[in-house]
């Protein structure tokens, strides 16, 4: 596994790689402060540099869990896994947040944002961030470059492989690029150093391109599951085209089902399994519990050396009850973060409204002495409370630390690719429909311990399936995806508990589907546009 909390982080997110500017433009540095510091001398160091690209998926700072490498952006709104938490999931109609005063939240969560949210600026920034990175290590990597280091041998041969994988954490920060804004900022290794008017990539053209770095990076990987834990192999490479098929047809206009279902058939082949206990995919030891089998890759966690206010630190935290004070069976503080979420009725109903869902290992809800129903968001007792991730460990410990959680973030499952083959099924992709039906009770056998839970092929249809993602998938930062690509994000044909605003939801505008381009980000780079409607 790589180690975050390297010297290589101290270079690349403390500034030797990249300075952030005030307005948010990030802006990498002249390369021969690198070389005239001698980090390349030993061998070790194009891994710890590669280190310094993950751990911007994890960290906001090296120095302090509360502080931030991109200025004027907040620690806690500007990790990576909280921001995509944020978007992905307070939007919809999985959960709330209670604090509304809190910057940014009441816009969020009642799809009411404008182009200064700050929840969306630390998405906007972050991942362009770490485009950023991942640009700095490929110039830092290049044949010139190591041939005149003296770089020969196998070490040439395990940076191939390292390119390869910054590649593709440069492609999963456009991807999520392209889902949230329909656009990015498009810089690459072969753009000068220093260049801050960049040009922007939209639509299917951003599409294509996150396609032809994956596709080409692809041969140069380790094959799934044979890299350190936490790294990218060619399992996270075809995890991303699958998602990216998946959702081609809202992305540009052009179905690609059966390619997406040619995709997870590699996967599915690719010695992936399901966990025997749901929930050890979300506890503190999912490195080593077993969980390691199901998730395709992981958002290292770290109480003691990742300490971060994002990923599943803010999850857990947030978890807590109050007036429950349940804390400790969730392995951090009584109290946590004070209450911060809960979930809307809509979501618990896909549990609570028929009596089979009681026995669902998926169903953590917390029902007693609480209302269904969130009629006043600052009252935190109203409204029912999830257990799913924990900073407990499979045999009942702790993790490290009781603020700050052990528990790695699942970023992507190989239960999301049954999922995704079944519903490209559904859609037209071709496939096998008993195989489709195979896969969801592969699922639900796992959920509910025997077959009782196990449904027909009549019952398996695109509306049961987007319920079915919503149980397995929870605050797993899907949900907005599969709304939209459901036909149901906006307008009025689904309302949930305060879309749009009121406390029964209203319809919102198309223009929704999209987050807007932040307005700092428009005024650093004047070759962005801003969405329509915003």
């Amino acid at each position: 596994m790589l180690k975050l909390k390297t010297f290589a982080c101290m270079l690349l997110l403390g500034g030797a790689f990249l300075s952030c500017e005030s307005d948010l433009d990030v802006t990498p540095q002249d390369d021969d402060e690198l070389l005239a510091d001698g980090f390349f001398e030993t061998e070790g160091a194009y891994k710890q540099a590669l280190a310094g690209v993950y751990a911007n998926l994890s960290l906001t700072s090296i120095n302090d869990p509360g502080g931030s490498n991109i200025a004027g952006l907040d620690a806690g709104t500007g990790q990576y896994i909280r921001g995509l938490f944020n978007l992905e999931n307070l939007s919809t109609d999985e959960v709330i947040w209670t604090y509304e005063n809190d910057p940014g939240l009441r816009g969020m969560q009642r799809n009411t944002w404008s182009s200064d949210n700050p929840l969306i600026l630390g998405v906007f920034a972050r991942a362009s961030y770490e485009i950023a990175l991942a640009n700095e290590f490929l110039r830092q990597t290049t044949s010139e470059k190591l041939s005149s280091r003296g770089v020969s041998g196998t070490l040439v041969g395990d940076i191939q492989v390292y390119r390869a994988e910054a590649r593709v954490l440069r492609a999963l920060a456009n991807y999520h690029l392209l889902d949230m804004f329909g656009k990015a900022p498009f810089v690459t290794e072969n753009d000068d150093v220093g260049f801050d008017q960049v040009p922007e990539i939209v639509g299917a053209d951003l599409f294509t391109y996150i396609e032809t770095e994956l596709t080409e990076a692809l041969p140069d990987l380790v094959a799934a599951r044979q890299n350190e834990y936490a790294r990218v192999d060619q399992g996270v490479a075809n995890m991303l085209l699958a998602k990216l098929y998946l959702n081609a047809e809202v992305y540009t206009g052009t179905a690609r089902y059966a390619d997406c279902i040619e995709v997870c058939e590699t996967l599915i082949g690719s010695g992936y399994s399901l966990t025997p206990n749901y929930l050890f995919n979300f506890m503190a030891d999912n490195n080593s519990n077993g969980a390691q089998n199901e998730i395709i890759f992981p958002i290292t966690n770290d109480g003691a050396n990742t300490q971060n206010f994002g990923g599943t630190t803010i999850i857990i935290q947030g978890e807590v009850g109050i007036p429950e004070n349940n804390g400790e069976s969730l392995g951090v503080n009584p109290g946590g973060f004070g209450g911060l979420f809960r979930v809307r009725p809509e979501f618990a109903r896909l549990f609570t409204e028929n009596p089979l869902y009681q026995s669902d290992a998926r169903n953590t809800l917390i029902t007693q002495d609480r209302p269904i129903e969130i009629d006043n968001i600052g009252n935190t007792a109203q409204g029912y409370l999830i257990t799913k991730f924990s900073n407990r460990t499979s045999t009942g410990g702790f993790g490290s630390d009781r603020t700050f959680t052990d528990t790695d973030y699942p970023l992507f499952r190989y239960a999301d690719v049954l999922l995704m083959y079944a519903e490209a099924v559904l859609r037209g992709g071709g496939g096998s429909e008993s195989l489709a039906l195979e896969y969801v009770n592969d699922l639900r056998e796992r959920a509910f311990g025997d077959t009782s839970g196990n449904i027909t092929q009549a019952q398996l249809t695109l509306d049961f399936i987007l319920d079915e993602r919503s149980r397995e998938l929870y605050w797993e930062s899907h949900r907005r995806q599969d709304l939209i690509r459901f036909g149901l994000y906006t307008g009025s044909s689904y309302l949930w508990s305060y879309k749009g605003g009121p406390q029964s939801g209203t319809a919102i505008p198309d223009f929704r589907k999209l987050f807007p381009v932040p307005n700092q980000s428009l005024s650093s780079n004047s070759n962005l546009t801003q969405n329509t409607g915003y």
